[in-house]
């Protein structure tokens, strides 16, 4: 069953994020994707996440379906103009990726390539009607296209905005509905209380509403993204109980683990599974998870 049935079943799905490398030895990512192959209904590759430098979303999406996993193309405001995100999106139609995700992109000046330049030609309101307008077969231009295509699309929402900011995320929501979106990812979950008080102002009736659970690696990692990413917060006794740990990534595991066991219980639609560089751990998440 494909990403976009299963979300209409309204099954619970899992997807897992796997990294293209920094460079084009694509074997250590295809053998740890074989090992969660079965369990996973579409893997997303992300595109440059942090704005590093690695191989495209495109790219890797066109490998894994040659190798016949399902996955989901990200496809990013910050890097491309309007013309370059369009042959894109058509590219990915015309290799039969299924499944697409817009985002925003993370801060150029975070990456390892900071004087790179900004585009943001279009901006991400603006890139999820660009591939409305494409399925509809007319391009930005209002030119008739020789075939279009057709996905599961999606988005994001940070469930941890507050105040002005959270109604303006529930205002950009609605705009992103309106252009046919599927389903939403959400930034890490690691409070499920403040994951619970957003939901309250969502209808899931609308779109499938997907938190995103991201692995751990240390408790110095956890208490950094606590401090500094916005929207994120990590309970107190979670890093203490890394902290404390004998084996420690045993631990982020369990922890990952729990929070999807919570997620699932809370109706949620599904999870996507962060794993970070440790991809291989994956299939231990899962078992912990009892999916």
């Amino acid at each position: 069953m494909r990403l976009k049935e299963k979300i209409a079943s309204k099954k619970f799905v899992v997807l897992g994020e796997f990294e293209p490398p920094k460079g084009t030895d694509f074997s250590g990512l295809l053998k740890d994707a074989n090992h969660a192959r079965g369990r996973v209904d579409a893997f997303l590759v992300p595109e440059m996440a942090n704005a590093v430098l690695k191989a495209g979303s495109l790219g890797g999406c066109a490998f894994f379906q040659k190798e016949g996993i399902e996955t989901v193309f990200q496809i990013c405001c910050r890097d491309r103009n309007r013309l370059a995100l369009q042959a894109d999106i058509l590219a990915a139609g015309a290799l039969g990726i299924p499944n697409i995700m817009a985002v925003a992109g993370e801060d150029i000046r975070h990456g390892d390539h900071p004087h790179a330049r900004t585009v943001n030609d279009l901006n991400l309101v603006e890139l999820l009607e660009t591939i409305h307008k494409l399925q509809n077969g007319r391009d930005l231009a209002g030119i008739e296209l020789r075939g279009c295509p057709r996905f599961c699309i999606g988005s994001t929402v940070d469930t941890g905005a507050t105040g002005g900011v959270l109604e303006l995320e529930l205002e950009g929501l609605k705009k992103k509905i309106e252009f046919g979106i599927d389903y939403i990812i959400t930034n890490p979950i690691f409070d499920i209380r403040r994951l619970e008080q957003f939901m309250k102002r969502v209808d899931t009736g609308q779109v499938a509403i997907i938190p995103t659970v991201l692995l751990l690696k240390s408790a110095g990692m956890a208490r950094y993204i606590d401090r500094n990413i916005r929207g994120v917060s990590i309970p107190p006794e979670m890093i203490r109980n890394i902290q404390k740990a004998s084996d420690r990534p045993k631990e982020c595991i369990n922890i990952a683990g729990e929070v999807i066991r919570h997620i699932k219980e809370m109706g949620m639609a599904g999870v996507l599974i962060s794993t970070v560089g440790w991809e291989d751990k994956l299939p231990q998440i899962l078992d912990e998870a009892s999916l």
